[in-house]
Order: C-alpha cells, then structure tokens, then sequence
C-alpha cells in the first residue's frame, strides 16, 4: 500500500469506524445499567463487584486477548461459532476493554451526587419512567468521560485485536495492526502516514465528545 494511495487508507478508516462504534455501544448498552446499579445501591458483594470492575482497567488488552482467543479457537468452548479472524471477534475483545471504563466511570459519577439525590425526585413526584432520564441528564458529564476513556482504549488497542482477528486484507486489518504490519515490514512512511491519520481520528473523536461535555456543564 503507498502511503500517499486513499483508497486502502479510506478502506481502513471504515472498518476501524465498523469495528469500534458497534464495540462502543454495546459496551455502553451494558455498562450503563451496570454502573447505575453499583453507583445507587448498596448489597453484599458490592465491594468486590466494584474491585472487579478496578481490576479490568487494569488489566493488559494482550490478555483479554489471549483469553477471547482460547475461547474462540477452534479447540476452545466457542469454537463451533467460526468466529475466528472475523470482524465479530475483534467487536467482541473491544467490548471487554471498554466495559471497564463505562462501568467505573459511570458508578463513580453516580455516587458522586447528592445522598438525597433519588429521596428529592421521589418526593417531587416525578413518574419512574423520568428518573433515569433525569438521572443520565445528572452524569452526562461523567458518561462523556467514560465514552472518551473507552473510546480511547479500543482505537490503540492492537494486541489483542490482532490476536483474534488477524489482519487479515480487506477484512479485519484496521489502523492498529496495519501501522504494526508495515513497520515490520520497514514501511515506515506508510506507517507513519496510518499513525498521523489514526492520531487525528482519534483526536476529532475526543474533541466533538469534549464539546459535548462542556456544552453539558454550560
């Protein structure tokens, strides 16, 4: 691929795009609930739910990884699905690197509110179908935090995406494991023109979410 040829960099723009905003929204669709909960309510086992939740920020991409992996190849429990080298794999690992984020950001800017908080809703009278409204209306600026941190995460991540789907040309090569591919391979000026597009995607991303976040604080 020539540094200065759109088409291939255009072609894994898309798929990037493709892989990481259903990733995103999954993790958002599960994490939110998730968060929610562990923010509101106190029970046995909160503790150390919340330290799991910790524990997978920290936890290297390269083992989620190995973990998707072994469970993905044919040998492994899911192997049946041939979900291998696909693009539903690599959607699958970015899932798990992103769930922590949303989570912890999120059960932490809900516990940041007031005690009160849910006692005033309720006695305002507000119908229970408004108060997650108003509740995610409270924390909209701790969910455009979460959303960054994740959305960060899955655009560096090559390890792990490179172990469960290959990058294989025209079907799961996306920026990570392309920039990798073609500084093994001594390309450094396609790598270096791959990085400089990946950075400003990522840098636009953040950005339209900051305004976001500030438009919600003003």
């Amino acid at each position: 691929m020539n540094a200065l040829d759109p088409a291939p960099i255009f072609e894994i723009t898309l798929r990037t795009l493709a892989v990481c905003a259903p990733a995103l929204l999954i993790a958002l669709v599960i994490g939110l609930p998730i968060g929610i909960e562990l923010g509101r309510r106190r029970f046995v086992g909160r503790g150390f739910a919340v330290s799991i939740v910790n524990a997978g920020m920290g936890t290297p991409p390269v083992v989620v990884g190995l973990a998707a992996a072994l469970l993905l190849w044919r040998s492994g429990p899911l192997g049946g699905l041939g979900l291998m080298y696909t693009q539903i794999a690599m959607v699958i690992v970015q899932v798990a690197i992103a769930l922590p984020f949303i989570v912890a950001i999120t059960l932490a800017s809900v516990g940041a509110l007031d005690e009160n908080w849910e006692l005033q809703i309720r006695t305002l009278g507000i119908p229970t179908r408004w108060r997650l409204w108003l509740l995610l209306r409270e924390i909209r600026l701790g969910l455009a935090a979460a959303v960054i941190a994740a959305l960060g995460g899955i655009l560096s991540e090559v390890g792990a995406v490179l172990m469960v789907g290959g990058n294989l040309e025209g079907e799961t090569r996306v920026f990570t494991t392309s920039i990798l591919m073609h500084t093994q391979m001594g390309e450094y000026e396609t790598a270096s023109a791959l990085a400089i597009l990946l950075l400003g995607l990522t840098l636009l991303l953040s950005a339209l979410l900051t305004v976001v976040q500030q438009g919600g604080r003003s």
